[in-house]
């Protein structure tokens, strides 16, 4: 496939178009993570020039406040449906541009984001009610709940999948999220969190691997990418690895399929079992952050425990730690792949790109570093008074608000393309390894977020 080429096929089980891996300086508009970025630092810079200019974006930065009585909400929508109005023209603006550019049709598009913008108000209405905080019915959950309900019960038009773009929508959150995550926070828990998700990448990857080729006799590309899937980074992972042995199309599928299956369950296990052990929200982040196997779904979980240290560490034990994994565990794959599954009948091995790893790189971390130190810097101009009551509701405030309406669209996403019809139409053996994964990372992953580092993560 050219730079420029477009597949339309469909990744079964995340019911959304397979977004090209376009190399080169393409990369830069053509890419999904490079538009994160963009879109990302955008809004972080625009925060800062209008604080300087001595405004603020808050008010377009709009979501609805905790009620008791409906009438408040009423009463809010009244002054603030203006804001509302600017802040999804914002959001249609920037998506559908950055879609088109990326070769998704527009008129499919923006329809289908109006009715995810509307519905994520209703979702961010219900998850302010006082009575769903106190039972932590998040906002991410209410909308995972609500999407898995509709499309189950419902057949959803095919076109409104070029609208459900769980990954675009949670990468670009993540790199909001830098900007509330100090860097020096980052430079101290992260030695911790590459080395916790080093230790769970390798113990967990290889458990998968052996288990579904040498337990289950199943083809080692299909191994490898469940076996990425279930270590670094859920439906990311198995396309990255995927493609660096060349599984076979269906084989990712089923990887992506099984992440979903089993991201799902830990959405709503992780959270109540840390809670239940009584664990701190650091070192309960750090544990869904180790056991996840997908961003969006870690944050739903982390968010559940309902204070912003559990997110925080997940950040830091998900994205800084395990995340980065994509592009070296590809790396690794693609030799082993080209120097010995793949010899040829000379008995001579492929070349390997020495640029694999750069290409398969998750690029929107770089954004959620740049964002934490631009934030750092402007930080460092504040007293910690100021900075508590200037700069955090003035700035980073309202990018957290971006942040948990991207984080709305992305669980809606997720929930109206999960078909359970669909994840279950695979054999027992994919199913059996990924699981066998499973009971090893979750008490791994425990083991080292609370009994081995529980003092860093308590403290975060």
């Amino acid at each position: 496939m050219s730079e420029h080429a477009r597949t339309a096929e469909m990744k079964a089980g995340a019911g959304m178009p397979v977004v090209p891996q376009s190399r080169g300086w393409s990369e830069l508009w053509k890419k999904e993570d490079y538009w994160a970025i963009w879109m990302g630092l955008g809004i972080v810079l625009v925060a800062l020039i209008f604080f300087y200019a001595g405004s603020s974006i808050k008010s377009i930065a709009v979501a609805p406040p905790t009620w008791v009585n409906f009438s408040e909400v009423s009463r809010h929508f009244a002054a603030t449906w203006t804001w509302y109005v600017g802040l999804y023209i914002l959001f249609i603006a920037i998506f559908t541009i950055s879609s088109a550019v990326m070769g998704f049709k527009a008129r499919e598009f923006i329809p289908g984001f109006t009715i995810l913008f509307i519905i994520s108000i209703i979702i961010l209405v219900v998850g302010s009610w006082k009575t769903a905080i106190d039972l932590n019915l998040e906002p991410p959950l209410l909308a995972l709940l609500l999407g898995m309900i509709v499309s189950n019960a419902f057949k959803l038009p095919r076109w409104l999948d070029t609208t459900f773009r769980t990954e675009f929508y949670v990468k670009t959150g993540i790199v909001l999220l830098g900007a509330t995550l100090p860097f020096t926070l980052i430079i101290q828990a992260g030695p911790v969190a590459f080395l916790q998700a080093t230790v769970v990448a390798v113990v967990t990857f290889l458990t998968i691997f052996f288990a579904a080729t040498r337990l289950f006799g199943l083809d080692r590309r299909f191994g490898a990418t469940l076996a990425a899937g279930g270590s670094i980074c859920g439906v990311s992972a198995c396309i990255a690895l995927g493609g660096a042995v060349k599984a076979k199309k269906e084989h990712v599928s089923i990887g992506i399929s099984l992440v979903v299956i089993w991201a799902i369950i830990m959405i709503i296990v992780l959270p109540l079992a840390a809670k239940a052990m009584g664990m701190p929200p650091g070192i309960a982040g750090a544990w869904i952050g180790t056991s996840e196997f997908a961003d969006a779904a870690g944050f739903a979980a982390a968010a559940a425990i309902g204070d912003e240290a559990a997110i925080r560490s997940f950040t830091l034990m998900k994205v800084v730690g395990r995340d980065i994994w994509i592009g070296l565990w590809s790396l690794i794959m693609a030799i082993i792949a080209c120097t010995v599954w793949e010899r040829s009948s000379a008995g001579e091995g492929e070349r390997v790109n020495a640029m694999e790893v750069w290409w398969r790189f998750p690029k929107f971390v770089i954004g959620f570093f740049l964002a934490s130190l631009i934030m750092t810097f402007v930080a460092m101009q504040f007293s910690p008074a100021d900075f508590k009551n200037v700069l955090t509701p003035e700035v980073i405030g309202p990018i957290k608000t971006l942040r948990t309406w991207t984080f709305v669209f992305t669980f809606l996403s997720i929930g109206f393309t999960t078909r359970f019809r669909e994840l279950t139409a695979f054999g027992w053996k994919p199913l059996a390894a990924f699981t066998l994964g499973v009971a090893v990372n979750v008490p791994l992953g425990y083991i080292l977020s609370v009994l081995v580092f529980g003092h860093y993560w308590a403290n975060i």
